[in-house]
Parts: C-alpha cells; structure tokens; sequence
C-alpha cells in the first residue's frame, strides 16, 4: 500500500517533466555545447602529453567516461537543495511537514519521476550514441547489472548530501551561495569534472575515503569495466552501501536537530 502511494508521487512527477518539454530540448543542446568544449579540450591535453595514454586513459577511454560522466548527472540531478530553499523561504515548508508522509521521503519521490524522464532522454540515448559511435568501446554484459545497482546506491548518496545542504537553509535563509559551492566540490571530487585517475596521488587517496566518488566514479568503474572481479564489484558496491546508510542516517539526524530552527517568513 505504502508503495503505491510513492509511486502515485514518481507518476505525478513523470506528468509535471513531461509538461515542460521545452526545458528538456534546451537542457540537451546546453550539454552537447558542454560536451563539444569537453572534446576540444581533452584533445588539446592529450595533443600536449605526445602520448595515447595518459595516467592508464587513452582519449577514447577519457571521453567516454566524461561523456556518461555528464549523462549521469542530468539523470541523478534532483534540484532537491532549490526546492528546499524555496519553501523555507516562502514558508511553504510548514505545510510540507503537515502532510501525512516524512518530509524526506516526500521530497525525494515527488522528484522520483524525473528520474524516469531523465533517464529516456538523456542518459539512454547518450548511452546508445556513445556505444554505437566507440563501437562498442562500452562492454556489455554483466557489469551493466552491477552498473545499474551501483547507480541506484549513487541515487540515494547524491540525495542526501542535497538533503543535509538543503538543510542548512534553516540556519542561513538562502540557499544559492552553499549549493553552488556543494555543486563544484561534488562534480570535482567525484570524477564528474576531472576523471579520478588524473588526480595527484595524495587527493586521489583522500578522494577515496569521501563519499563523493561514489556518486560517479563508483558506477562509471563498473560499467566501463567489462569483467569486473568480485572483489571489486564487493569493494565498490560495498564502500557505496555505507555511505548510502551512512549519509542517510546523518541526513535524517540533522534535519531532525535543525527542525527547531524554522521561522515562517512567508504565508
């Protein structure tokens, strides 16, 4: 029965993504002008190094990975931290929290249906682009199992580091500062900007023990590898499952320690 509440929630979030199409259609030619800088300017660093393979990627493998890297994001970004910021500010979250469904499991299935949307127009066919353009650079086979767990763990990370930055719009009243500033160390630190293994060696030891890597390193390292032993797949999968219980469990105790904080400014 709960189940069929939430996902009366994904429906009405697929029907809202659906009227506004025209944002969709703009979203994707802002990241084909992304992804044309991307190519030019991975070109040019490869052109400097004189050698095909830099840090264990050559340019074929840099470019996938950044071009899925991209798709990812426009598939797992939930706006949660605007939304957040939104009502606080307008006040409209004292009737969020009246509703007869936890604020964050509210929040997170009304954006559930732009996960369907998102993945049918953006990450899908860039996924089959990419694989039909490398010709078949992207092994298929088990790994995309692996991949699809491992991005559904990436999912609920990627929330409730939004949820926690959402969060201290209670203290602060405005959102736009930090969630910028959440925005360029999660793309950086996970990968999504720079691929992990250029990353000096120091930082990239550090990266590993934040849980940012496993937003998109994580599954990108799983879908890009085509036999992946178990020992990686457990070490990835598993490093992902503490920090999804891990940021959850924080997440849930910060907004119930900041829940004191609320002052209604709107009406």
């Amino acid at each position: 029965m709960k189940l069929k509440k939430y996902l009366s929630l994904t429906r009405a979030g697929i029907i809202e993504s659906l009227q506004f199409r025209l944002a969709t259609v703009i979203m994707v030619i802002g990241n084909l002008l992304y992804l044309i800088v991307v190519y030019f300017l991975w070109k040019s660093i490869y052109a400097s190094a004189e050698t095909d393979v830099v840090n264990g990627m050559t340019f074929t493998d840099t470019l996938i990975y950044l071009v899925l890297a991209t798709a990812l994001f426009n598939f797992m970004e939930m706006y949660t931290v605007w939304e957040m910021g939104r009502n606080i500010q307008s006040g409209k979250i004292v009737l969020d929290l009246l509703k007869p469904m936890e604020y964050r499991r509210y929040l997170f299935w009304s954006y559930s249906g732009s996960f369907v949307t998102q993945f049918f127009f953006t990450f899908l066919p860039t996924f089959i682009v990419v694989s039909v353009v490398t010709h078949g650079a992207v092994p298929l086979g088990i790994n995309l199992l692996f991949f699809a767990v491992s991005v559904v763990l990436a999912v609920l990370i990627n929330y409730s580091i939004d949820f926690i930055v959402g969060t201290i719009c209670l203290y602060t009243e405005s959102i736009w500062g930090i969630n910028i500033m959440k925005q360029v160390i999660v793309l950086l630190l996970s990968g999504a900007t720079v691929p992990i293994a250029f990353f000096p060696e120091p930082l990239k030891t550090v990266v590993y023990y934040l849980p940012f890597q496993s937003i998109y390193n994580a599954p990108l390292t799983l879908l890009l590898n085509g036999s992946p032993t178990p020992e990686t797949v457990f070490e990835i999968l598993g490093t992902q499952l503490l920090w999804c219980i891990g940021m959850t469990l924080l997440g849930k105790l910060f907004w119930k320690l900041s829940l004191r904080q609320i002052t209604v400014n709107g009406g």
